[in-house]
C-alpha cells in the first residue's frame, strides 16, 4: 500500500492547494458577479471547455493512453524509446484533432448554446453574451488537453507532482482576471466587463499551464517530437479505445452537461448557484477521487499485465478503504454544515443570503452521492487497465438514461435541488452496477476484513455527525457575521468534526495503523522526488 498512499498523498496534497486557491477564486467571483445574467453566461462559457476537457482529455484519453504507454514503457524490447515514439505519434495526431474539433465547435457555438440554454434567449442579451464568451474560452480546451496528455505521460512514469500542480496556475491567473475585471468595471459599471476579463484570463491560464508541463516533461528527460500525423496501428487502436472510454469514463461530466441543460431552464442564477455549490462537492472529490483514480490506473495496469491478480485485488481493496475513510466523513460533514459553508464562504457583495441558502440545499443533495463519485474513480480503472472499455459504457448508458428520466420528473417539482439529488442517485446506481460486474468476473471481491473496516468507518462517521448536528445550529449566528466570526465558526466546525471522527475511528479500529505509519513515512520521500490530475 506504501506506493499507493505516497502517490495519492502527493496528488491529494497538491490538489488541496489548488482547491484552496479555487475557493478564493469562487469567493471573489460570488462577491463580484453574484448570481445574475453575466454570472450565468460566464458559468456556461466556463463549463463547455472544462466539460470537454474532463470528458476527452482527462477522462477518455488518459484511461486509454496510460495503459498503452505503460505497457510500452515496461517492455523489454524498446522500453522508453518505444514509449516515447508511441507518445510522439499520438501527439502528432492529437494536436490536429484538437484544432479541428475546437474550430468546429467555435463555428457551431450558437447551436451548442441553443441546445444547452435556449431559455437564455428570453433575457435580452444573455444568449448573445453566452455565445461570445463561449467562443472566447474554447481555445482553452486545446491548451489544457495537451496539458492532460503530458500529465498522463508523467503519471505513467510515477511522476504525479507536475500534473497535480498545474491547476494552481489556473486558479492564480483566474484570481488575477477577477480582480482586473472588477477594477475595469469600476463602481456602477457593467458585469459584462468582468465576464470578458475572466474569459481572457482562462486562455492565458491555459498557455501558462502548457508551458509549465512542457518544462516538466523535458525535466523528466522525455523527448517528444511532433511530426506529420501518422495513423499507425497503435494510434488507430488508441482511437478505437477512446470512443467507448469517452462515455465510460465521463458519466459524471456528461451528467454535468445534462444538469446544465436543465439548470438553464430554471430561474436566473440557478446555473451559477449549482456550479458554486458543486465547488464544495468537488473539494473532496478532487482531492480523494481524482487522486486515487490517477494513482491506481498505472499501478493496476502493471499488476494485471504481469499476471499478478492477487496484487491487483489488494490494490483495489486498499483504494476502497482509503476512499471511504476520507470521503464518508467529508460527505456527512458537508451535508450537515452545508448552509454554514455556503453562507460563510460565499455570502457578501452581490451574493445574497437567499442565494446562499438555496446553495446550501444544493450542496446537501450533491454530497449524498460523494462516496459514489469517488468509488466510480476507484472501480473504473479495473476495467480500463484490462482495456475493457465496453462494460463502463453500458453501465454509464444505463445510469445516464435513468438520470435524464429522473430530471424530467424532479426538476419541475423540486427545482435545482431535485436536479442535484438525481445526480447523486444515479451515481450510486453506477457504483452498484460496476461492483456487481467486478464481482461476477472475479476481478474484485469484497473481503470480510474490508467490510469490517467500512463498518467501523460508518460508526466513526455517525459519532462525528452527532457532534456537528449539535454544534451547527448553535454557531448559526456567526455564519453571516464579520470575516473573523465566519472564519472562527467554520474552523470550529471543521476542527470539531475532525477530532470527533478520528477519535472515534481510533477507538473503533476504523484506522489501519499500517496506513498511518505509511502516511508518516511519505513526507521525507516526497521531499526527495523533486517538484511536486487536472482538476480545477
Amino acid at each position: 500500500m506504501t506506493s499507493l498512499v505516497r502517490n495519492v498523498g502527493t496528488i491529494g496534497a497538491l490538489t488541496a492547494v489548488s482547491r484552496v486557491f479555487g475557493f478564493v477564486r469562487d469567493m471573489l467571483l460570488a462577491r463580484v458577479l453574484g448570481a445574475g445574467m453575466a454570472a450565468d453566461a460566464w458559468q456556461l462559457a466556463f463549463t463547455l471547455p472544462n466539460t470537454f476537457r474532463r470528458l476527452f482529455a482527462e477522462g477518455a484519453f488518459s484511461v486509454a493512453f496510460v495503459p498503452m504507454y505503460t505497457r510500452r514503457l515496461a517492455a523489454e524490447d524498446g522500453g522508453e524509446a518505444a514509449a516515447d515514439a508511441f507518445a510522439g505519434d499520438v501527439l502528432s495526431v492529437f494536436v490536429w484533432v484538437l484544432l479541428g474539433f475546437s474550430a468546429l465547435c467555435m463555428i457551431a457555438m450558437p447551436g451548442i448554446v441553443w441546445l444547452l440554454a435556449r431559455e437564455y434567449q428570453d433575457v435580452p442579451g444573455k444568449f448573445e453574451l453566452s455565445v461570445m464568451l463561449s467562443r472566447a474560452t474554447f481555445p482553452y480546451l486545446g491548451l489544457v488537453s495537451l496539458v492532460a496528455m503530458l500529465s498522463g505521460l508523467l503519471n505513467a512514469r510515477s511522476r504525479f507532482g507536475p500534473g497535480a500542480f498545474v491547476p494552481v496556475l489556473l486558479n492564480l491567473v483566474m484570481i488575477g482576471g477577477i480582480l482586473a475585471g472588477a477594477w475595469l468595471r469600476g463602481p456602477g459599471g457593467s458585469d459584462v466587463t468582468v465576464a470578458w476579463a475572466l474569459a481572457t484570463a482562462l486562455v492565458a491560464a491555459g498557455v501558462a499551464q502548457l508551458a509549465y508541463m512542457v518544462v516538466a516533461t523535458r525535466a523528466a528527460r522525455v523527448r517528444l517530437k511532433i511530426t506529420l500525423p501518422r495513423f499507425t496501428p497503435e494510434v488507430r487502436r488508441l482511437g478505437m479505445l477512446i470512443l467507448p472510454a469517452t462515455f465510460g469514463a465521463g458519466i459524471y461530466q456528461i451528467s454535468q452537461l445534462v444538469d446544465t441543460f436543465f439548470a438553464t431552464s430554471l430561474p436566473q442564477g440557478s446555473l451559477t448557484l449549482l456550479k458554486l455549490a458543486d465547488r464544495l462537492n468537488q473539494m473532496p472529490l478532487g482531492i480523494f477521487g481524482i487522486a486515487l483514480g490517477t494513482a491506481i490506473l498505472p499501478m493496476l495496469a502493471r499488476h494485471i499485465q504481469s499476471g499478478n491478480g492477487a496484487e491487483a485485488q489488494r490494490l483495489q481493496a486498499n483504494a476502497i478503504e482509503i476512499a471511504l475513510l476520507l470521503c464518508l466523513p467529508s460527505a456527512v460533514a458537508l451535508a450537515i454544515c452545508a448552509e454554514a459553508f455556503t453562507t460563510g464562504i460565499f455570502q457578501g457583495g452581490r451574493m445574497t443570503g437567499e442565494d446562499t441558502r438555496i446553495m446550501g440545499a444544493i450542496v446537501t443533495a450533491l454530497v449524498a452521492g460523494l462516496p459514489a463519485y469517488v468509488l466510480i474513480k476507484v472501480f473504473q480503472p479495473a476495467f480500463f487497465s484490462r482495456e475493457d472499455m465496453r462494460t463502463p459504457v453500458y453501465v454509464a448508458a444505463g445510469a445516464l438514461t435513468i438520470n435524464i428520466a429522473l430530471n424530467f420528473w424532479v426538476v419541475p417539482r423540486y427545482g435545482i435541488v431535485g436536479l442535484a439529488a438525481a445526480t447523486a442517485i444515479t451515481a450510486w446506481l453506477n457504483v452498484a452496477s460496476l461492483y456487481t460486474v467486478l464481482q461476477i468476473r472475479g476481478w474484485f471481491t469484497m473481503t470480510g476484513k474490508l467490510a469490517g473496516r467500512i463498518a467501523r468507518q460508518l460508526a466513526a462517521t455517525a459519532v462525528m455527525a452527532g457532534v456537528l448536528a449539535f454544534m451547527a445550529p448553535r454557531t448559526a449566528f456567526l455564519w453571516s457575521g464579520g470575516t473573523l466570526e465566519r472564519a472562527g465558526a467554520l474552523v470550529a466546525l471543521v476542527a470539531a468534526g475532525m477530532i470527533a471522527f478520528f477519535a472515534a475511528a481510533l477507538l473503533f479500529g476504523a484506522l489501519d495503523r499500517d496506513l498511518i505509519a505509511q502516511l508518516r513515512r511519505r513526507r521525507p520521500v516526497a521531499k526527495t522526488e523533486g517538484p511536486p490530475n487536472l482538476s480545477e
